[in-house]
């Protein structure tokens, strides 16, 4: 049986909860989808302070967020809720454990540069 969408969005909002660091108010997770569907994504998350921090999922929670997701796109491809446009390429879920709430926002043009904090180069020009 296919999952609807809103099954969908619940099973990556417990993924992240899951996932969550120890004190963590707000998880943030970033997935982009290249054209051969490989993902590249950063996870964030606010502790009590609210101060940013990344952290990294283990492999048995990241594995099934990435496939939940890709799933997720398919979701919204198979029932044309993707209005004429093409498919989002990636997107920003945002879980308030707070408050328990989700929050998607669906990404059309690249979005994460992996190489900017990480190149080296600290020149601004």
């Amino acid at each position: 049986m296919t999952k609807t969408d809103d099954q969908l969005n619940n099973e990556i909002g417990q993924l992240l909860f899951k996932s969550s660091p120890n004190g963590a108010k707000k998880v943030i997770a970033q997935l982009e989808f290249t054209p051969e569907l490989d993902c590249i994504y950063i996870f964030d998350y606010y502790n009590q302070n609210n101060e940013l921090n990344w952290y990294t999922l283990d492999t048995d929670i990241t594995s099934p967020l990435i496939d939940t997701v890709r799933e997720l796109r398919q979701y919204y491809i198979d029932n044309n809720l993707t209005n004429g446009l093409p498919a989002w390429i990636g997107c920003i879920i945002t879980v308030d454990i707070e408050n328990a709430k989700i929050d998607f926002e669906f990404k059309y043009e690249p979005f994460i540069d992996v190489y900017s904090e990480y190149d080296g180069d600290d020149d601004d020009d």
